[in-house]
């Protein structure tokens, strides 16, 4: 699993002109599945997620979380996380994404883990033509994987 953590003022997605998923204060979480990810990955990657300190404190230090800044979460499906384009070419191979049918169901585990996290989570629609906008804080972007969220 991959996720690419952008601190957001605010942010929502689009699906046919009409808003799907809206946050103020929080993340907007892009979401990539590879094929051996399992609810392992979800599970500490959620807990990661909703734990990281990222947020400033009273002294202007990244020392909050978003539990603690009472921030929200915008969780995008995004399988293009896994393009592989220094193969051969240039245009990208997606191999490295899981399909569909094991990505979908392992998404939707990871939204409500983030939830049972104590955090409200909103959500695009997995598979679909997304419009996303967002105001970048500060700006803040982490990406946090599976080999490096322990």
């Amino acid at each position: 699993m991959k996720l690419v953590v952008q601190r957001v003022l605010n942010s929502n997605v689009e699906v046919d002109g009409k808003v799907v998923g809206k946050i103020e204060k929080g993340f907007m979480v892009l979401c990539g599945i590879t094929h051996n990810d399992t609810e392992k990955e979800a599970d500490l990657l959620a807990r990661k997620l909703c734990n990281l300190r990222v947020f400033e404190d009273e002294n202007q230090k990244m020392n909050l979380s978003l539990k603690d800044v009472g921030g929200k979460l915008l969780i995008i499906s995004q399988f293009t996380l896994y393009a592989d384009s220094m193969s051969s070419g240039n245009r990208p191979s997606f191999i490295n994404a899981a399909r569909p049918e094991k990505a979908e169901p392992l998404y939707e585990y990871f939204l409500k883990k983030c939830e049972s996290e104590g955090v409200e989570v909103q959500k695009g629609i997995f598979g679909a033509d997304m419009k996303v906008s967002l105001v970048n804080d500060g700006p803040v972007t982490i990406i946090l994987e599976k080999e490096n969220a322990n």
